[in-house]
């Protein structure tokens, strides 16, 4: 299957489908970044290329509402939907912090409807961010078991990956490496999941 990801999204590349100035080479992404759709962007490419596309696609912030509010988020986000949220009620041991609860049972539902709010539809573009690429790589996953073959997996996330020298979040993402005035930490009620 993992063949089969990588081989699609060289073909879908290779066809023109995605331009090349917009997404990231298939074959340098990380196999535990790739995902069935086989559309990639790192964060300073998706900057200007979701501003490109704002009106025809859903750029969705996958994490928690915590993390959207502390450490800050894309002024460009349409709607921030969590992959999952957190217990801080329980404690987790082995990685010494809050435990995470279960994922977000109405993930797809939620995207649906953001989708429709916005006036698109499951073939529109949808871009999805985390902290690091993780999460959004699962997310990318099981929209495409659900019929959303058009999902962008920013590979490096809001926050991006760990300096080998500091072991903090400052090698890539958003944060780091797209336009400074792109992101903020003044959030949209609007925007905000499960803000009525």
């Amino acid at each position: 299957m993992k063949l089969f990801s990588k081989l699609f999204a060289t073909i879908v590349i290779a066809m023109g489908l995605v331009t090349s100035a917009s997404a990231v080479d298939a074959a340098k992404v990380h196999k535990k970044r790739v995902t069935p759709q086989g559309l990639y962007l790192t964060a300073k490419e998706a900057a200007s290329y979701i501003k490109k596309h704002q009106k025809e696609m859903l750029f969705v912030d996958i994490r928690t509402q915590a993390e959207v509010e502390y450490v800050g988020n894309a002024k460009l986000m349409d709607v921030n939907i969590p992959w999952h949220f957190k217990d801080f009620s329980k404690w987790d041991s082995k990685k010494h912090r809050f435990a995470d609860k279960p994922m977000n049972k109405n993930f797809v539902a939620d995207i649906q409807k953001a989708l429709e709010s916005k006036g698109l539809n499951k073939d529109s573009k949808i871009a999805l961010i985390c902290r690091s690429g993780s999460r959004s790589t699962k997310a990318a996953k099981l929209l495409s078991e659900n019929g959303y073959n058009n999902v962008y997996n920013i590979v490096d996330g809001f926050e991006g990956g760990k300096s080998k020298k500091t072991k903090h979040r400052s090698v890539n993402g958003w944060k780091n490496k797209a336009p400074k005035n792109s992101w903020g930490y003044k959030l949209d009620k609007a925007k905000m999941y499960g803000v009525n």
